[in-house]
């Protein structure tokens, strides 16, 4: 079955939609529901799905000039496409499950259904690492587990493969159902219950029976017995009346697999079960509980899908670290690297091409490898990825591996082959790459580590993660609040929060958001010659700095009557032909910067004579919005900026966009939106209001590691002055982090607390410049052995309270010089 048998009218007829248009005989063999990812536009049908945040039909006049001709729309657009068709449905969510899950229904091989809190994605990559030698396997892209992602994935089984594995996760009541009607697994894995995304929630039982759902006409069910709250809701449900139960226990003899023993060794863990009274074993490359718990779930799936164990065995002996997320770092010669170990095969890489292809430089370059165990005609994979890769306007292609090189008529352009990795490394010029973004695709037995190494802007150990998928939740979660006619201004100044200025600024608008703003113009100017075409405001345009502003289209604030005239001043020399937009500060009741009330007719005389002037908005600073105590002064502060504002606003024809919420204010005074808000310290995971708290993610996380450990006896000192006096005898841990890379002197002698697995490491002595040192002796810890300042459990908070200050100060002094890595899942 192919997906050219697909038509615009043969979809129609599936969803129950009426087609409006020419050519409905149209072929449609790709679905996108996000503009940004375009590939093919002659044969895509794209659904306009509208969600609570965005709605897909701003993007129909966008893809139609790119070429898309096909769209499942709710409501039919203004503009005239004469050579388009539209299927128009009510829902087209919904249109797209339907026709998902009528695609589903043409298939007969094995279906893999898998739900859980946590673990979902591993398990799939590890169960198609062991079926792969003996099957040809389609599964969900990373973690497309969602109501959009799951139809996706679905989307791709063709007659090609033989078996299927896919994910399902679900945020809110009554979702499953849909999800089952797609997948119809005839296998089901239930990975754990957690918290994740139990806020919809009543309780865990709840979800429990939420996830169960996608289990109701499975043939068997894979689970745990030890985690007793699954276990009991399955059998108060009634569920085993109508499937089959496969089981792993450690605790009960009764389970299909009796665990008798897991041991580590070193890097290695060997478990031991009993099974049809027999006794076997595997034996894991890892050690952690959780690579365990996944690692036995594989086991279980494929005894009872017919495997071998001593096969199963030898596979999972094999079994490779999933990378959940693409890393993007700075590499040598102003280079971008995008690394994607996560998986290799064609799906994910037409992902990682889109992340790619969001970064700042121009010029792109692949560096591949042979796509492992497709399943697929070699020549017809090859060129599939050519033909993906020309769409795609990639500049440079790089292959390595033999199946590759066999296929090198199928690429175009600038292209290079290597039989293997040592051939690249030996014979390619690595300088000749420079100034572009360079996206490494590897399977993991070609190496590619040793590309990346060299590729790396060297920096020392000590990094700042930033999860970027978190970024854009935060920024999702406070626009969830808004009107939908209220824009989003976003701060990206001090280094975006510590965070790195172009990255953040670049995926910031890549997913629309309205305004940026920055503090210097230099900020600005660095974010114009990075790409960024946002429009941007400047707070503190400096007399020196405003000829720049105008030359970088930048837009200044405007809060006195002597930067008024500094303005006007540079804007008699400048050869512009349209105005400056200027943005107005009122001086509400924070008393820093703005204009007060009785100043404000002499400021609208002054403008209204100077053609080159064009007020694009008019904005106050709440001092204390995130302070209950003070809510009357806050809302005194709304009362006068409104009745202000107001004034300026009659005084001019054109609409002037007014602003007062911060971060806090988004949250606590909703209702004074007026036409947009201003994002700051939220975005970055940081909670400026007490009801955020729980709902925001980790966006930040600061990481370094041991660099020498040695045992002091009792009496002797450690670190400057002599200071961290130890008074028994004591394992110390050297780490490359001091307060030149932003860790508070403050800190030092037991003041802050370091993380090594998880156990706190006190700081001893003073802080050095470039390292301090922890006390270790009551931790498991190594050389090399990771140490976490903060992250998503040891949160920031507790370090600026333990300095005696706030987040914001703790997150903007790291040093540039702490390599930042950033993640995209």
């Amino acid at each position: 079955m192919k997906h050219s048998d697909y038509s615009v009218a043969s979809v129609s007829a599936i969803v129950g939609g009426s087609v409006h248009g020419c050519d409905s005989s149209m072929v449609i063999r790709h679905l996108l529901t996000d503009s940004r990812q375009l590939s093919s536009p002659a044969d895509t049908l794209f659904f306009a799905i509208v969600t609570a945040r965005n709605d897909g039909h701003k993007y129909i006049d966008e893809l139609y000039g790119k070429g898309v001709r096909a769209f499942v729309v709710s409501k039919q657009p203004a503009a005239d496409m004469p050579d388009a068709s539209f299927v128009l449905v009510d829902d087209t969510l919904h249109a797209l499950q339907q026709l998902a899950a009528a695609h589903r229904q043409r298939f007969r091989y094995p279906v893999i259904g898998i739900t859980g809190s946590n673990g979902k994605t591993i398990v799939k990559e590890w169960l198609s690492q062991i079926l792969a030698p003996d099957h040809s396997v389609v599964r969900s892209p990373k973690s497309y587990n969602s109501q959009i992602g799951v139809p996706l994935s679905v989307w791709q089984m063709d007659d090609q493969y033989d078996m299927a594995i896919f994910e399902a996760g679900i945020s809110e009541p009554d979702e499953m159902e849909r999800l089952q009607s797609i997948i119809r697994p005839t296998v089901g894995i239930f990975t754990n219950i957690g918290q994740a995304h139990g806020e919809n929630f009543i309780k865990d039982d709840q979800k429990i029976g939420e996830k169960l759902k996608l289990f109701t006409k499975v043939d068997y069910l894979v689970y745990c017995l030890d985690h007793s709250d699954i276990q009991n809701i399955i059998r108060r449900s009634g569920l085993l009346s109508r499937i089959r139960a496969f089981t792993w226990s450690k605790n009960a003899d009764v389970a299909d697999i009796f665990i008798k023993s897991v041991r580590r060794y070193g890097k290695t863990t060997r478990i031991v079960g009993v099974y049809r009274e027999k006794e076997i074993s595997v034996s894991i490359p890892f050690t952690d509980k959780a690579s365990v718990e996944n690692a036995i779930h594989c086991w279980a799936a494929a005894l009872l899908l017919g495997m071998d164990n001593d096969v199963v065995a030898e596979r999972l002996k094999q079994l490779t670290p999933i990378a959940m997320r693409m890393e993007l770092k700075a590499g040598v010669n102003n280079c971008t690297i995008i690394n994607d170990s996560y998986s290799s095969d064609i799906n994910s890489l037409a992902i990682a091409i889109d992340f790619m292809n969001q970064q700042q430089h121009p010029k792109k370059t692949i560096i591949l490898s042979d796509i492992l165990q497709s399943g697929q005609d070699e020549s017809e994979l090859y060129s599939t990825i050519a033909d993906l890769v020309a769409k795609k306007s990639v500049d440079t292609f790089i292959g390595i591996g033999e199946a590759l090189t066999r296929q090198a008529d199928h690429f175009k352009g600038k292209t290079y082959f290597y039989k293997d990795c040592r051939s690249f490394m030996s014979q390619f010029p690595l300088s000749s790459l420079s100034n572009q973004t360079v996206l490494l695709k590897g399977a993991r037995v070609f190496e590619f580590e040793q590309i990346s190494r060299e590729l790396q802007e060297k920096a020392h150990e000590t990094v700042l993660e930033v999860n970027l998928n978190n970024l854009i939740a935060n920024m999702n979660y406070y626009r969830s609040k808004l009107n939908p006619e209220t824009k989003l201004m976003v701060m990206v100044k001090a280094f975006g929060y510590g965070s790195g200025n172009f990255e953040v600024s670049n995926i910031l608008q890549f997913h629309h958001a309205d305004y940026l703003t920055v503090a210097f113009a230099d900020e600005g100017v660095e974010l114009r010659k990075a790409g960024i075409s946002l429009p941007i405001m400047v707070m503190s345009p400096e007399e020196n700095s405003l000829d720049t502003i105008i030359r970088y289209n930048l837009e200044p604030e405007v809060y006195s009557f002597r930067e008024l005239s500094l303005l006007e001043e540079n804007l008699k020399h400048a050869s512009l032909d349209h105005p400056v937009k200027i943005h107005i500060k009122i001086d509400s009741g924070m008393h820093r910067l703005g204009f007060v009330e009785n100043e404000i007719p002499e400021l609208i005389r002054r403008i209204k004579a100077n053609p080159m002037l064009c007020p694009q908005s008019i904005f106050s600073h709440l001092a204390a919005a995130d302070s209950a105590s003070q809510d009357g002064f806050t809302l005194g502060q709304i009362e006068m900026f409104d009745r202000v504002s107001t004034l300026i606003q009659n005084a001019f024809p054109h609409k002037i966009l007014r602003h007062i919420l911060n971060t806090a204010g988004i949250t606590r005074f909703t209702r004074y939106q007026f036409d947009m808000v201003r994002l700051g310290i939220g975005l970055y995971g940081v909670a400026s209001a007490p009801e955020d708290r729980d709902s925001l993610k980790t966006v930040l996380s600061l990481k370094s590691s041991i660099t020498q450990i040695k045992e002091i006896e009792a009496g002797q000192t450690v670190g400057y002055n002599r200071r961290g006096v130890i008074t028994r005898k004591t394992r110390i841990g050297t780490v490359p982090i001091g307060y030149a890379d932003g860790l508070s002197r403050s800190l030092g002698n037991g003041n802050g607390i370091l993380w090594v697995d998880n156990q706190p490491a006190p700081i001893v002595g003073d802080v050095c410049m470039d390292m301090c040192m922890i006390d270790l002796t009551n931790v498991r810890a190594e050389e090399g052995s990771t140490v976490v300042v903060f992250d998503e459990i040891h949160k920031v908070d507790d370090i600026a309270r333990a300095c005696g200050t706030i987040p914001y100060e703790i997150l903007t002094r790291i040093s540039r010089r702490v390599k930042r890595i950033y993640f995209h899942e």
